[in-house]
């Protein structure tokens, strides 16, 4: 599954939006039908992820955590209070809870960013994400960092 693109969309005054087309086919092709939103852990934005990349995402992280291990349960709660299952109704359209859209800063116009195994979802202000030159020198560092080979 390899969700790609930015596209802009709106929110009815019912908080729904329609998931692009492409987007949209990629689930039906696979076969998924339910999906996980949750605020994004660094940015103010929504992520949305098809339920088995969701449960693979929290089996990695449930295989870093000790069960007996307060801290790590308090993770692991402050990680899934703020989850939701959400469906995409019969004309492809998604209700975006309005909690939900108030934490990311969202009121109507939106962008919907393809990042391979799940979608971001952001307010459309038309704000870039980092400068070219910037994007352009962290991209060159992070390629051309070599490890040093391990004995």
């Amino acid at each position: 599954m390899l969700f790609l693109g930015n596209i802009e969309a709106k929110i009815d005054v019912k908080g729904r939006a329609f998931l692009p087309a492409s987007f949209r086919k990629m689930l039906q092709s696979e076969g998924f039908d339910r999906l996980v939103l949750r605020m994004d852990v660094y940015k103010d934005c929504l992520t949305l992820f098809p339920e088995p990349v969701w449960c693979a995402q929290l089996a990695s992280l449930q295989a870093k955590l000790n069960r007996w291990n307060p801290q790590h349960q308090q993770i692991l709660r402050k990680y899934m209070e703020d989850v939701e299952i959400v469906y995409l109704d019969a004309n492809g359209r998604l209700l975006l809870p309005k909690k939900k859209l108030e934490a990311a800063g969202i009121s109507t116009d939106i962008k919907f960013l393809g990042m391979g195994n799940y979608i971001e979802i952001w307010k459309n202000d038309g704000e870039t994400f980092m400068e070219d030159e910037a994007f352009r020198e962290a991209l060159e560092s992070i390629m051309n960092d070599t490890k040093e080979p391990t004995p």
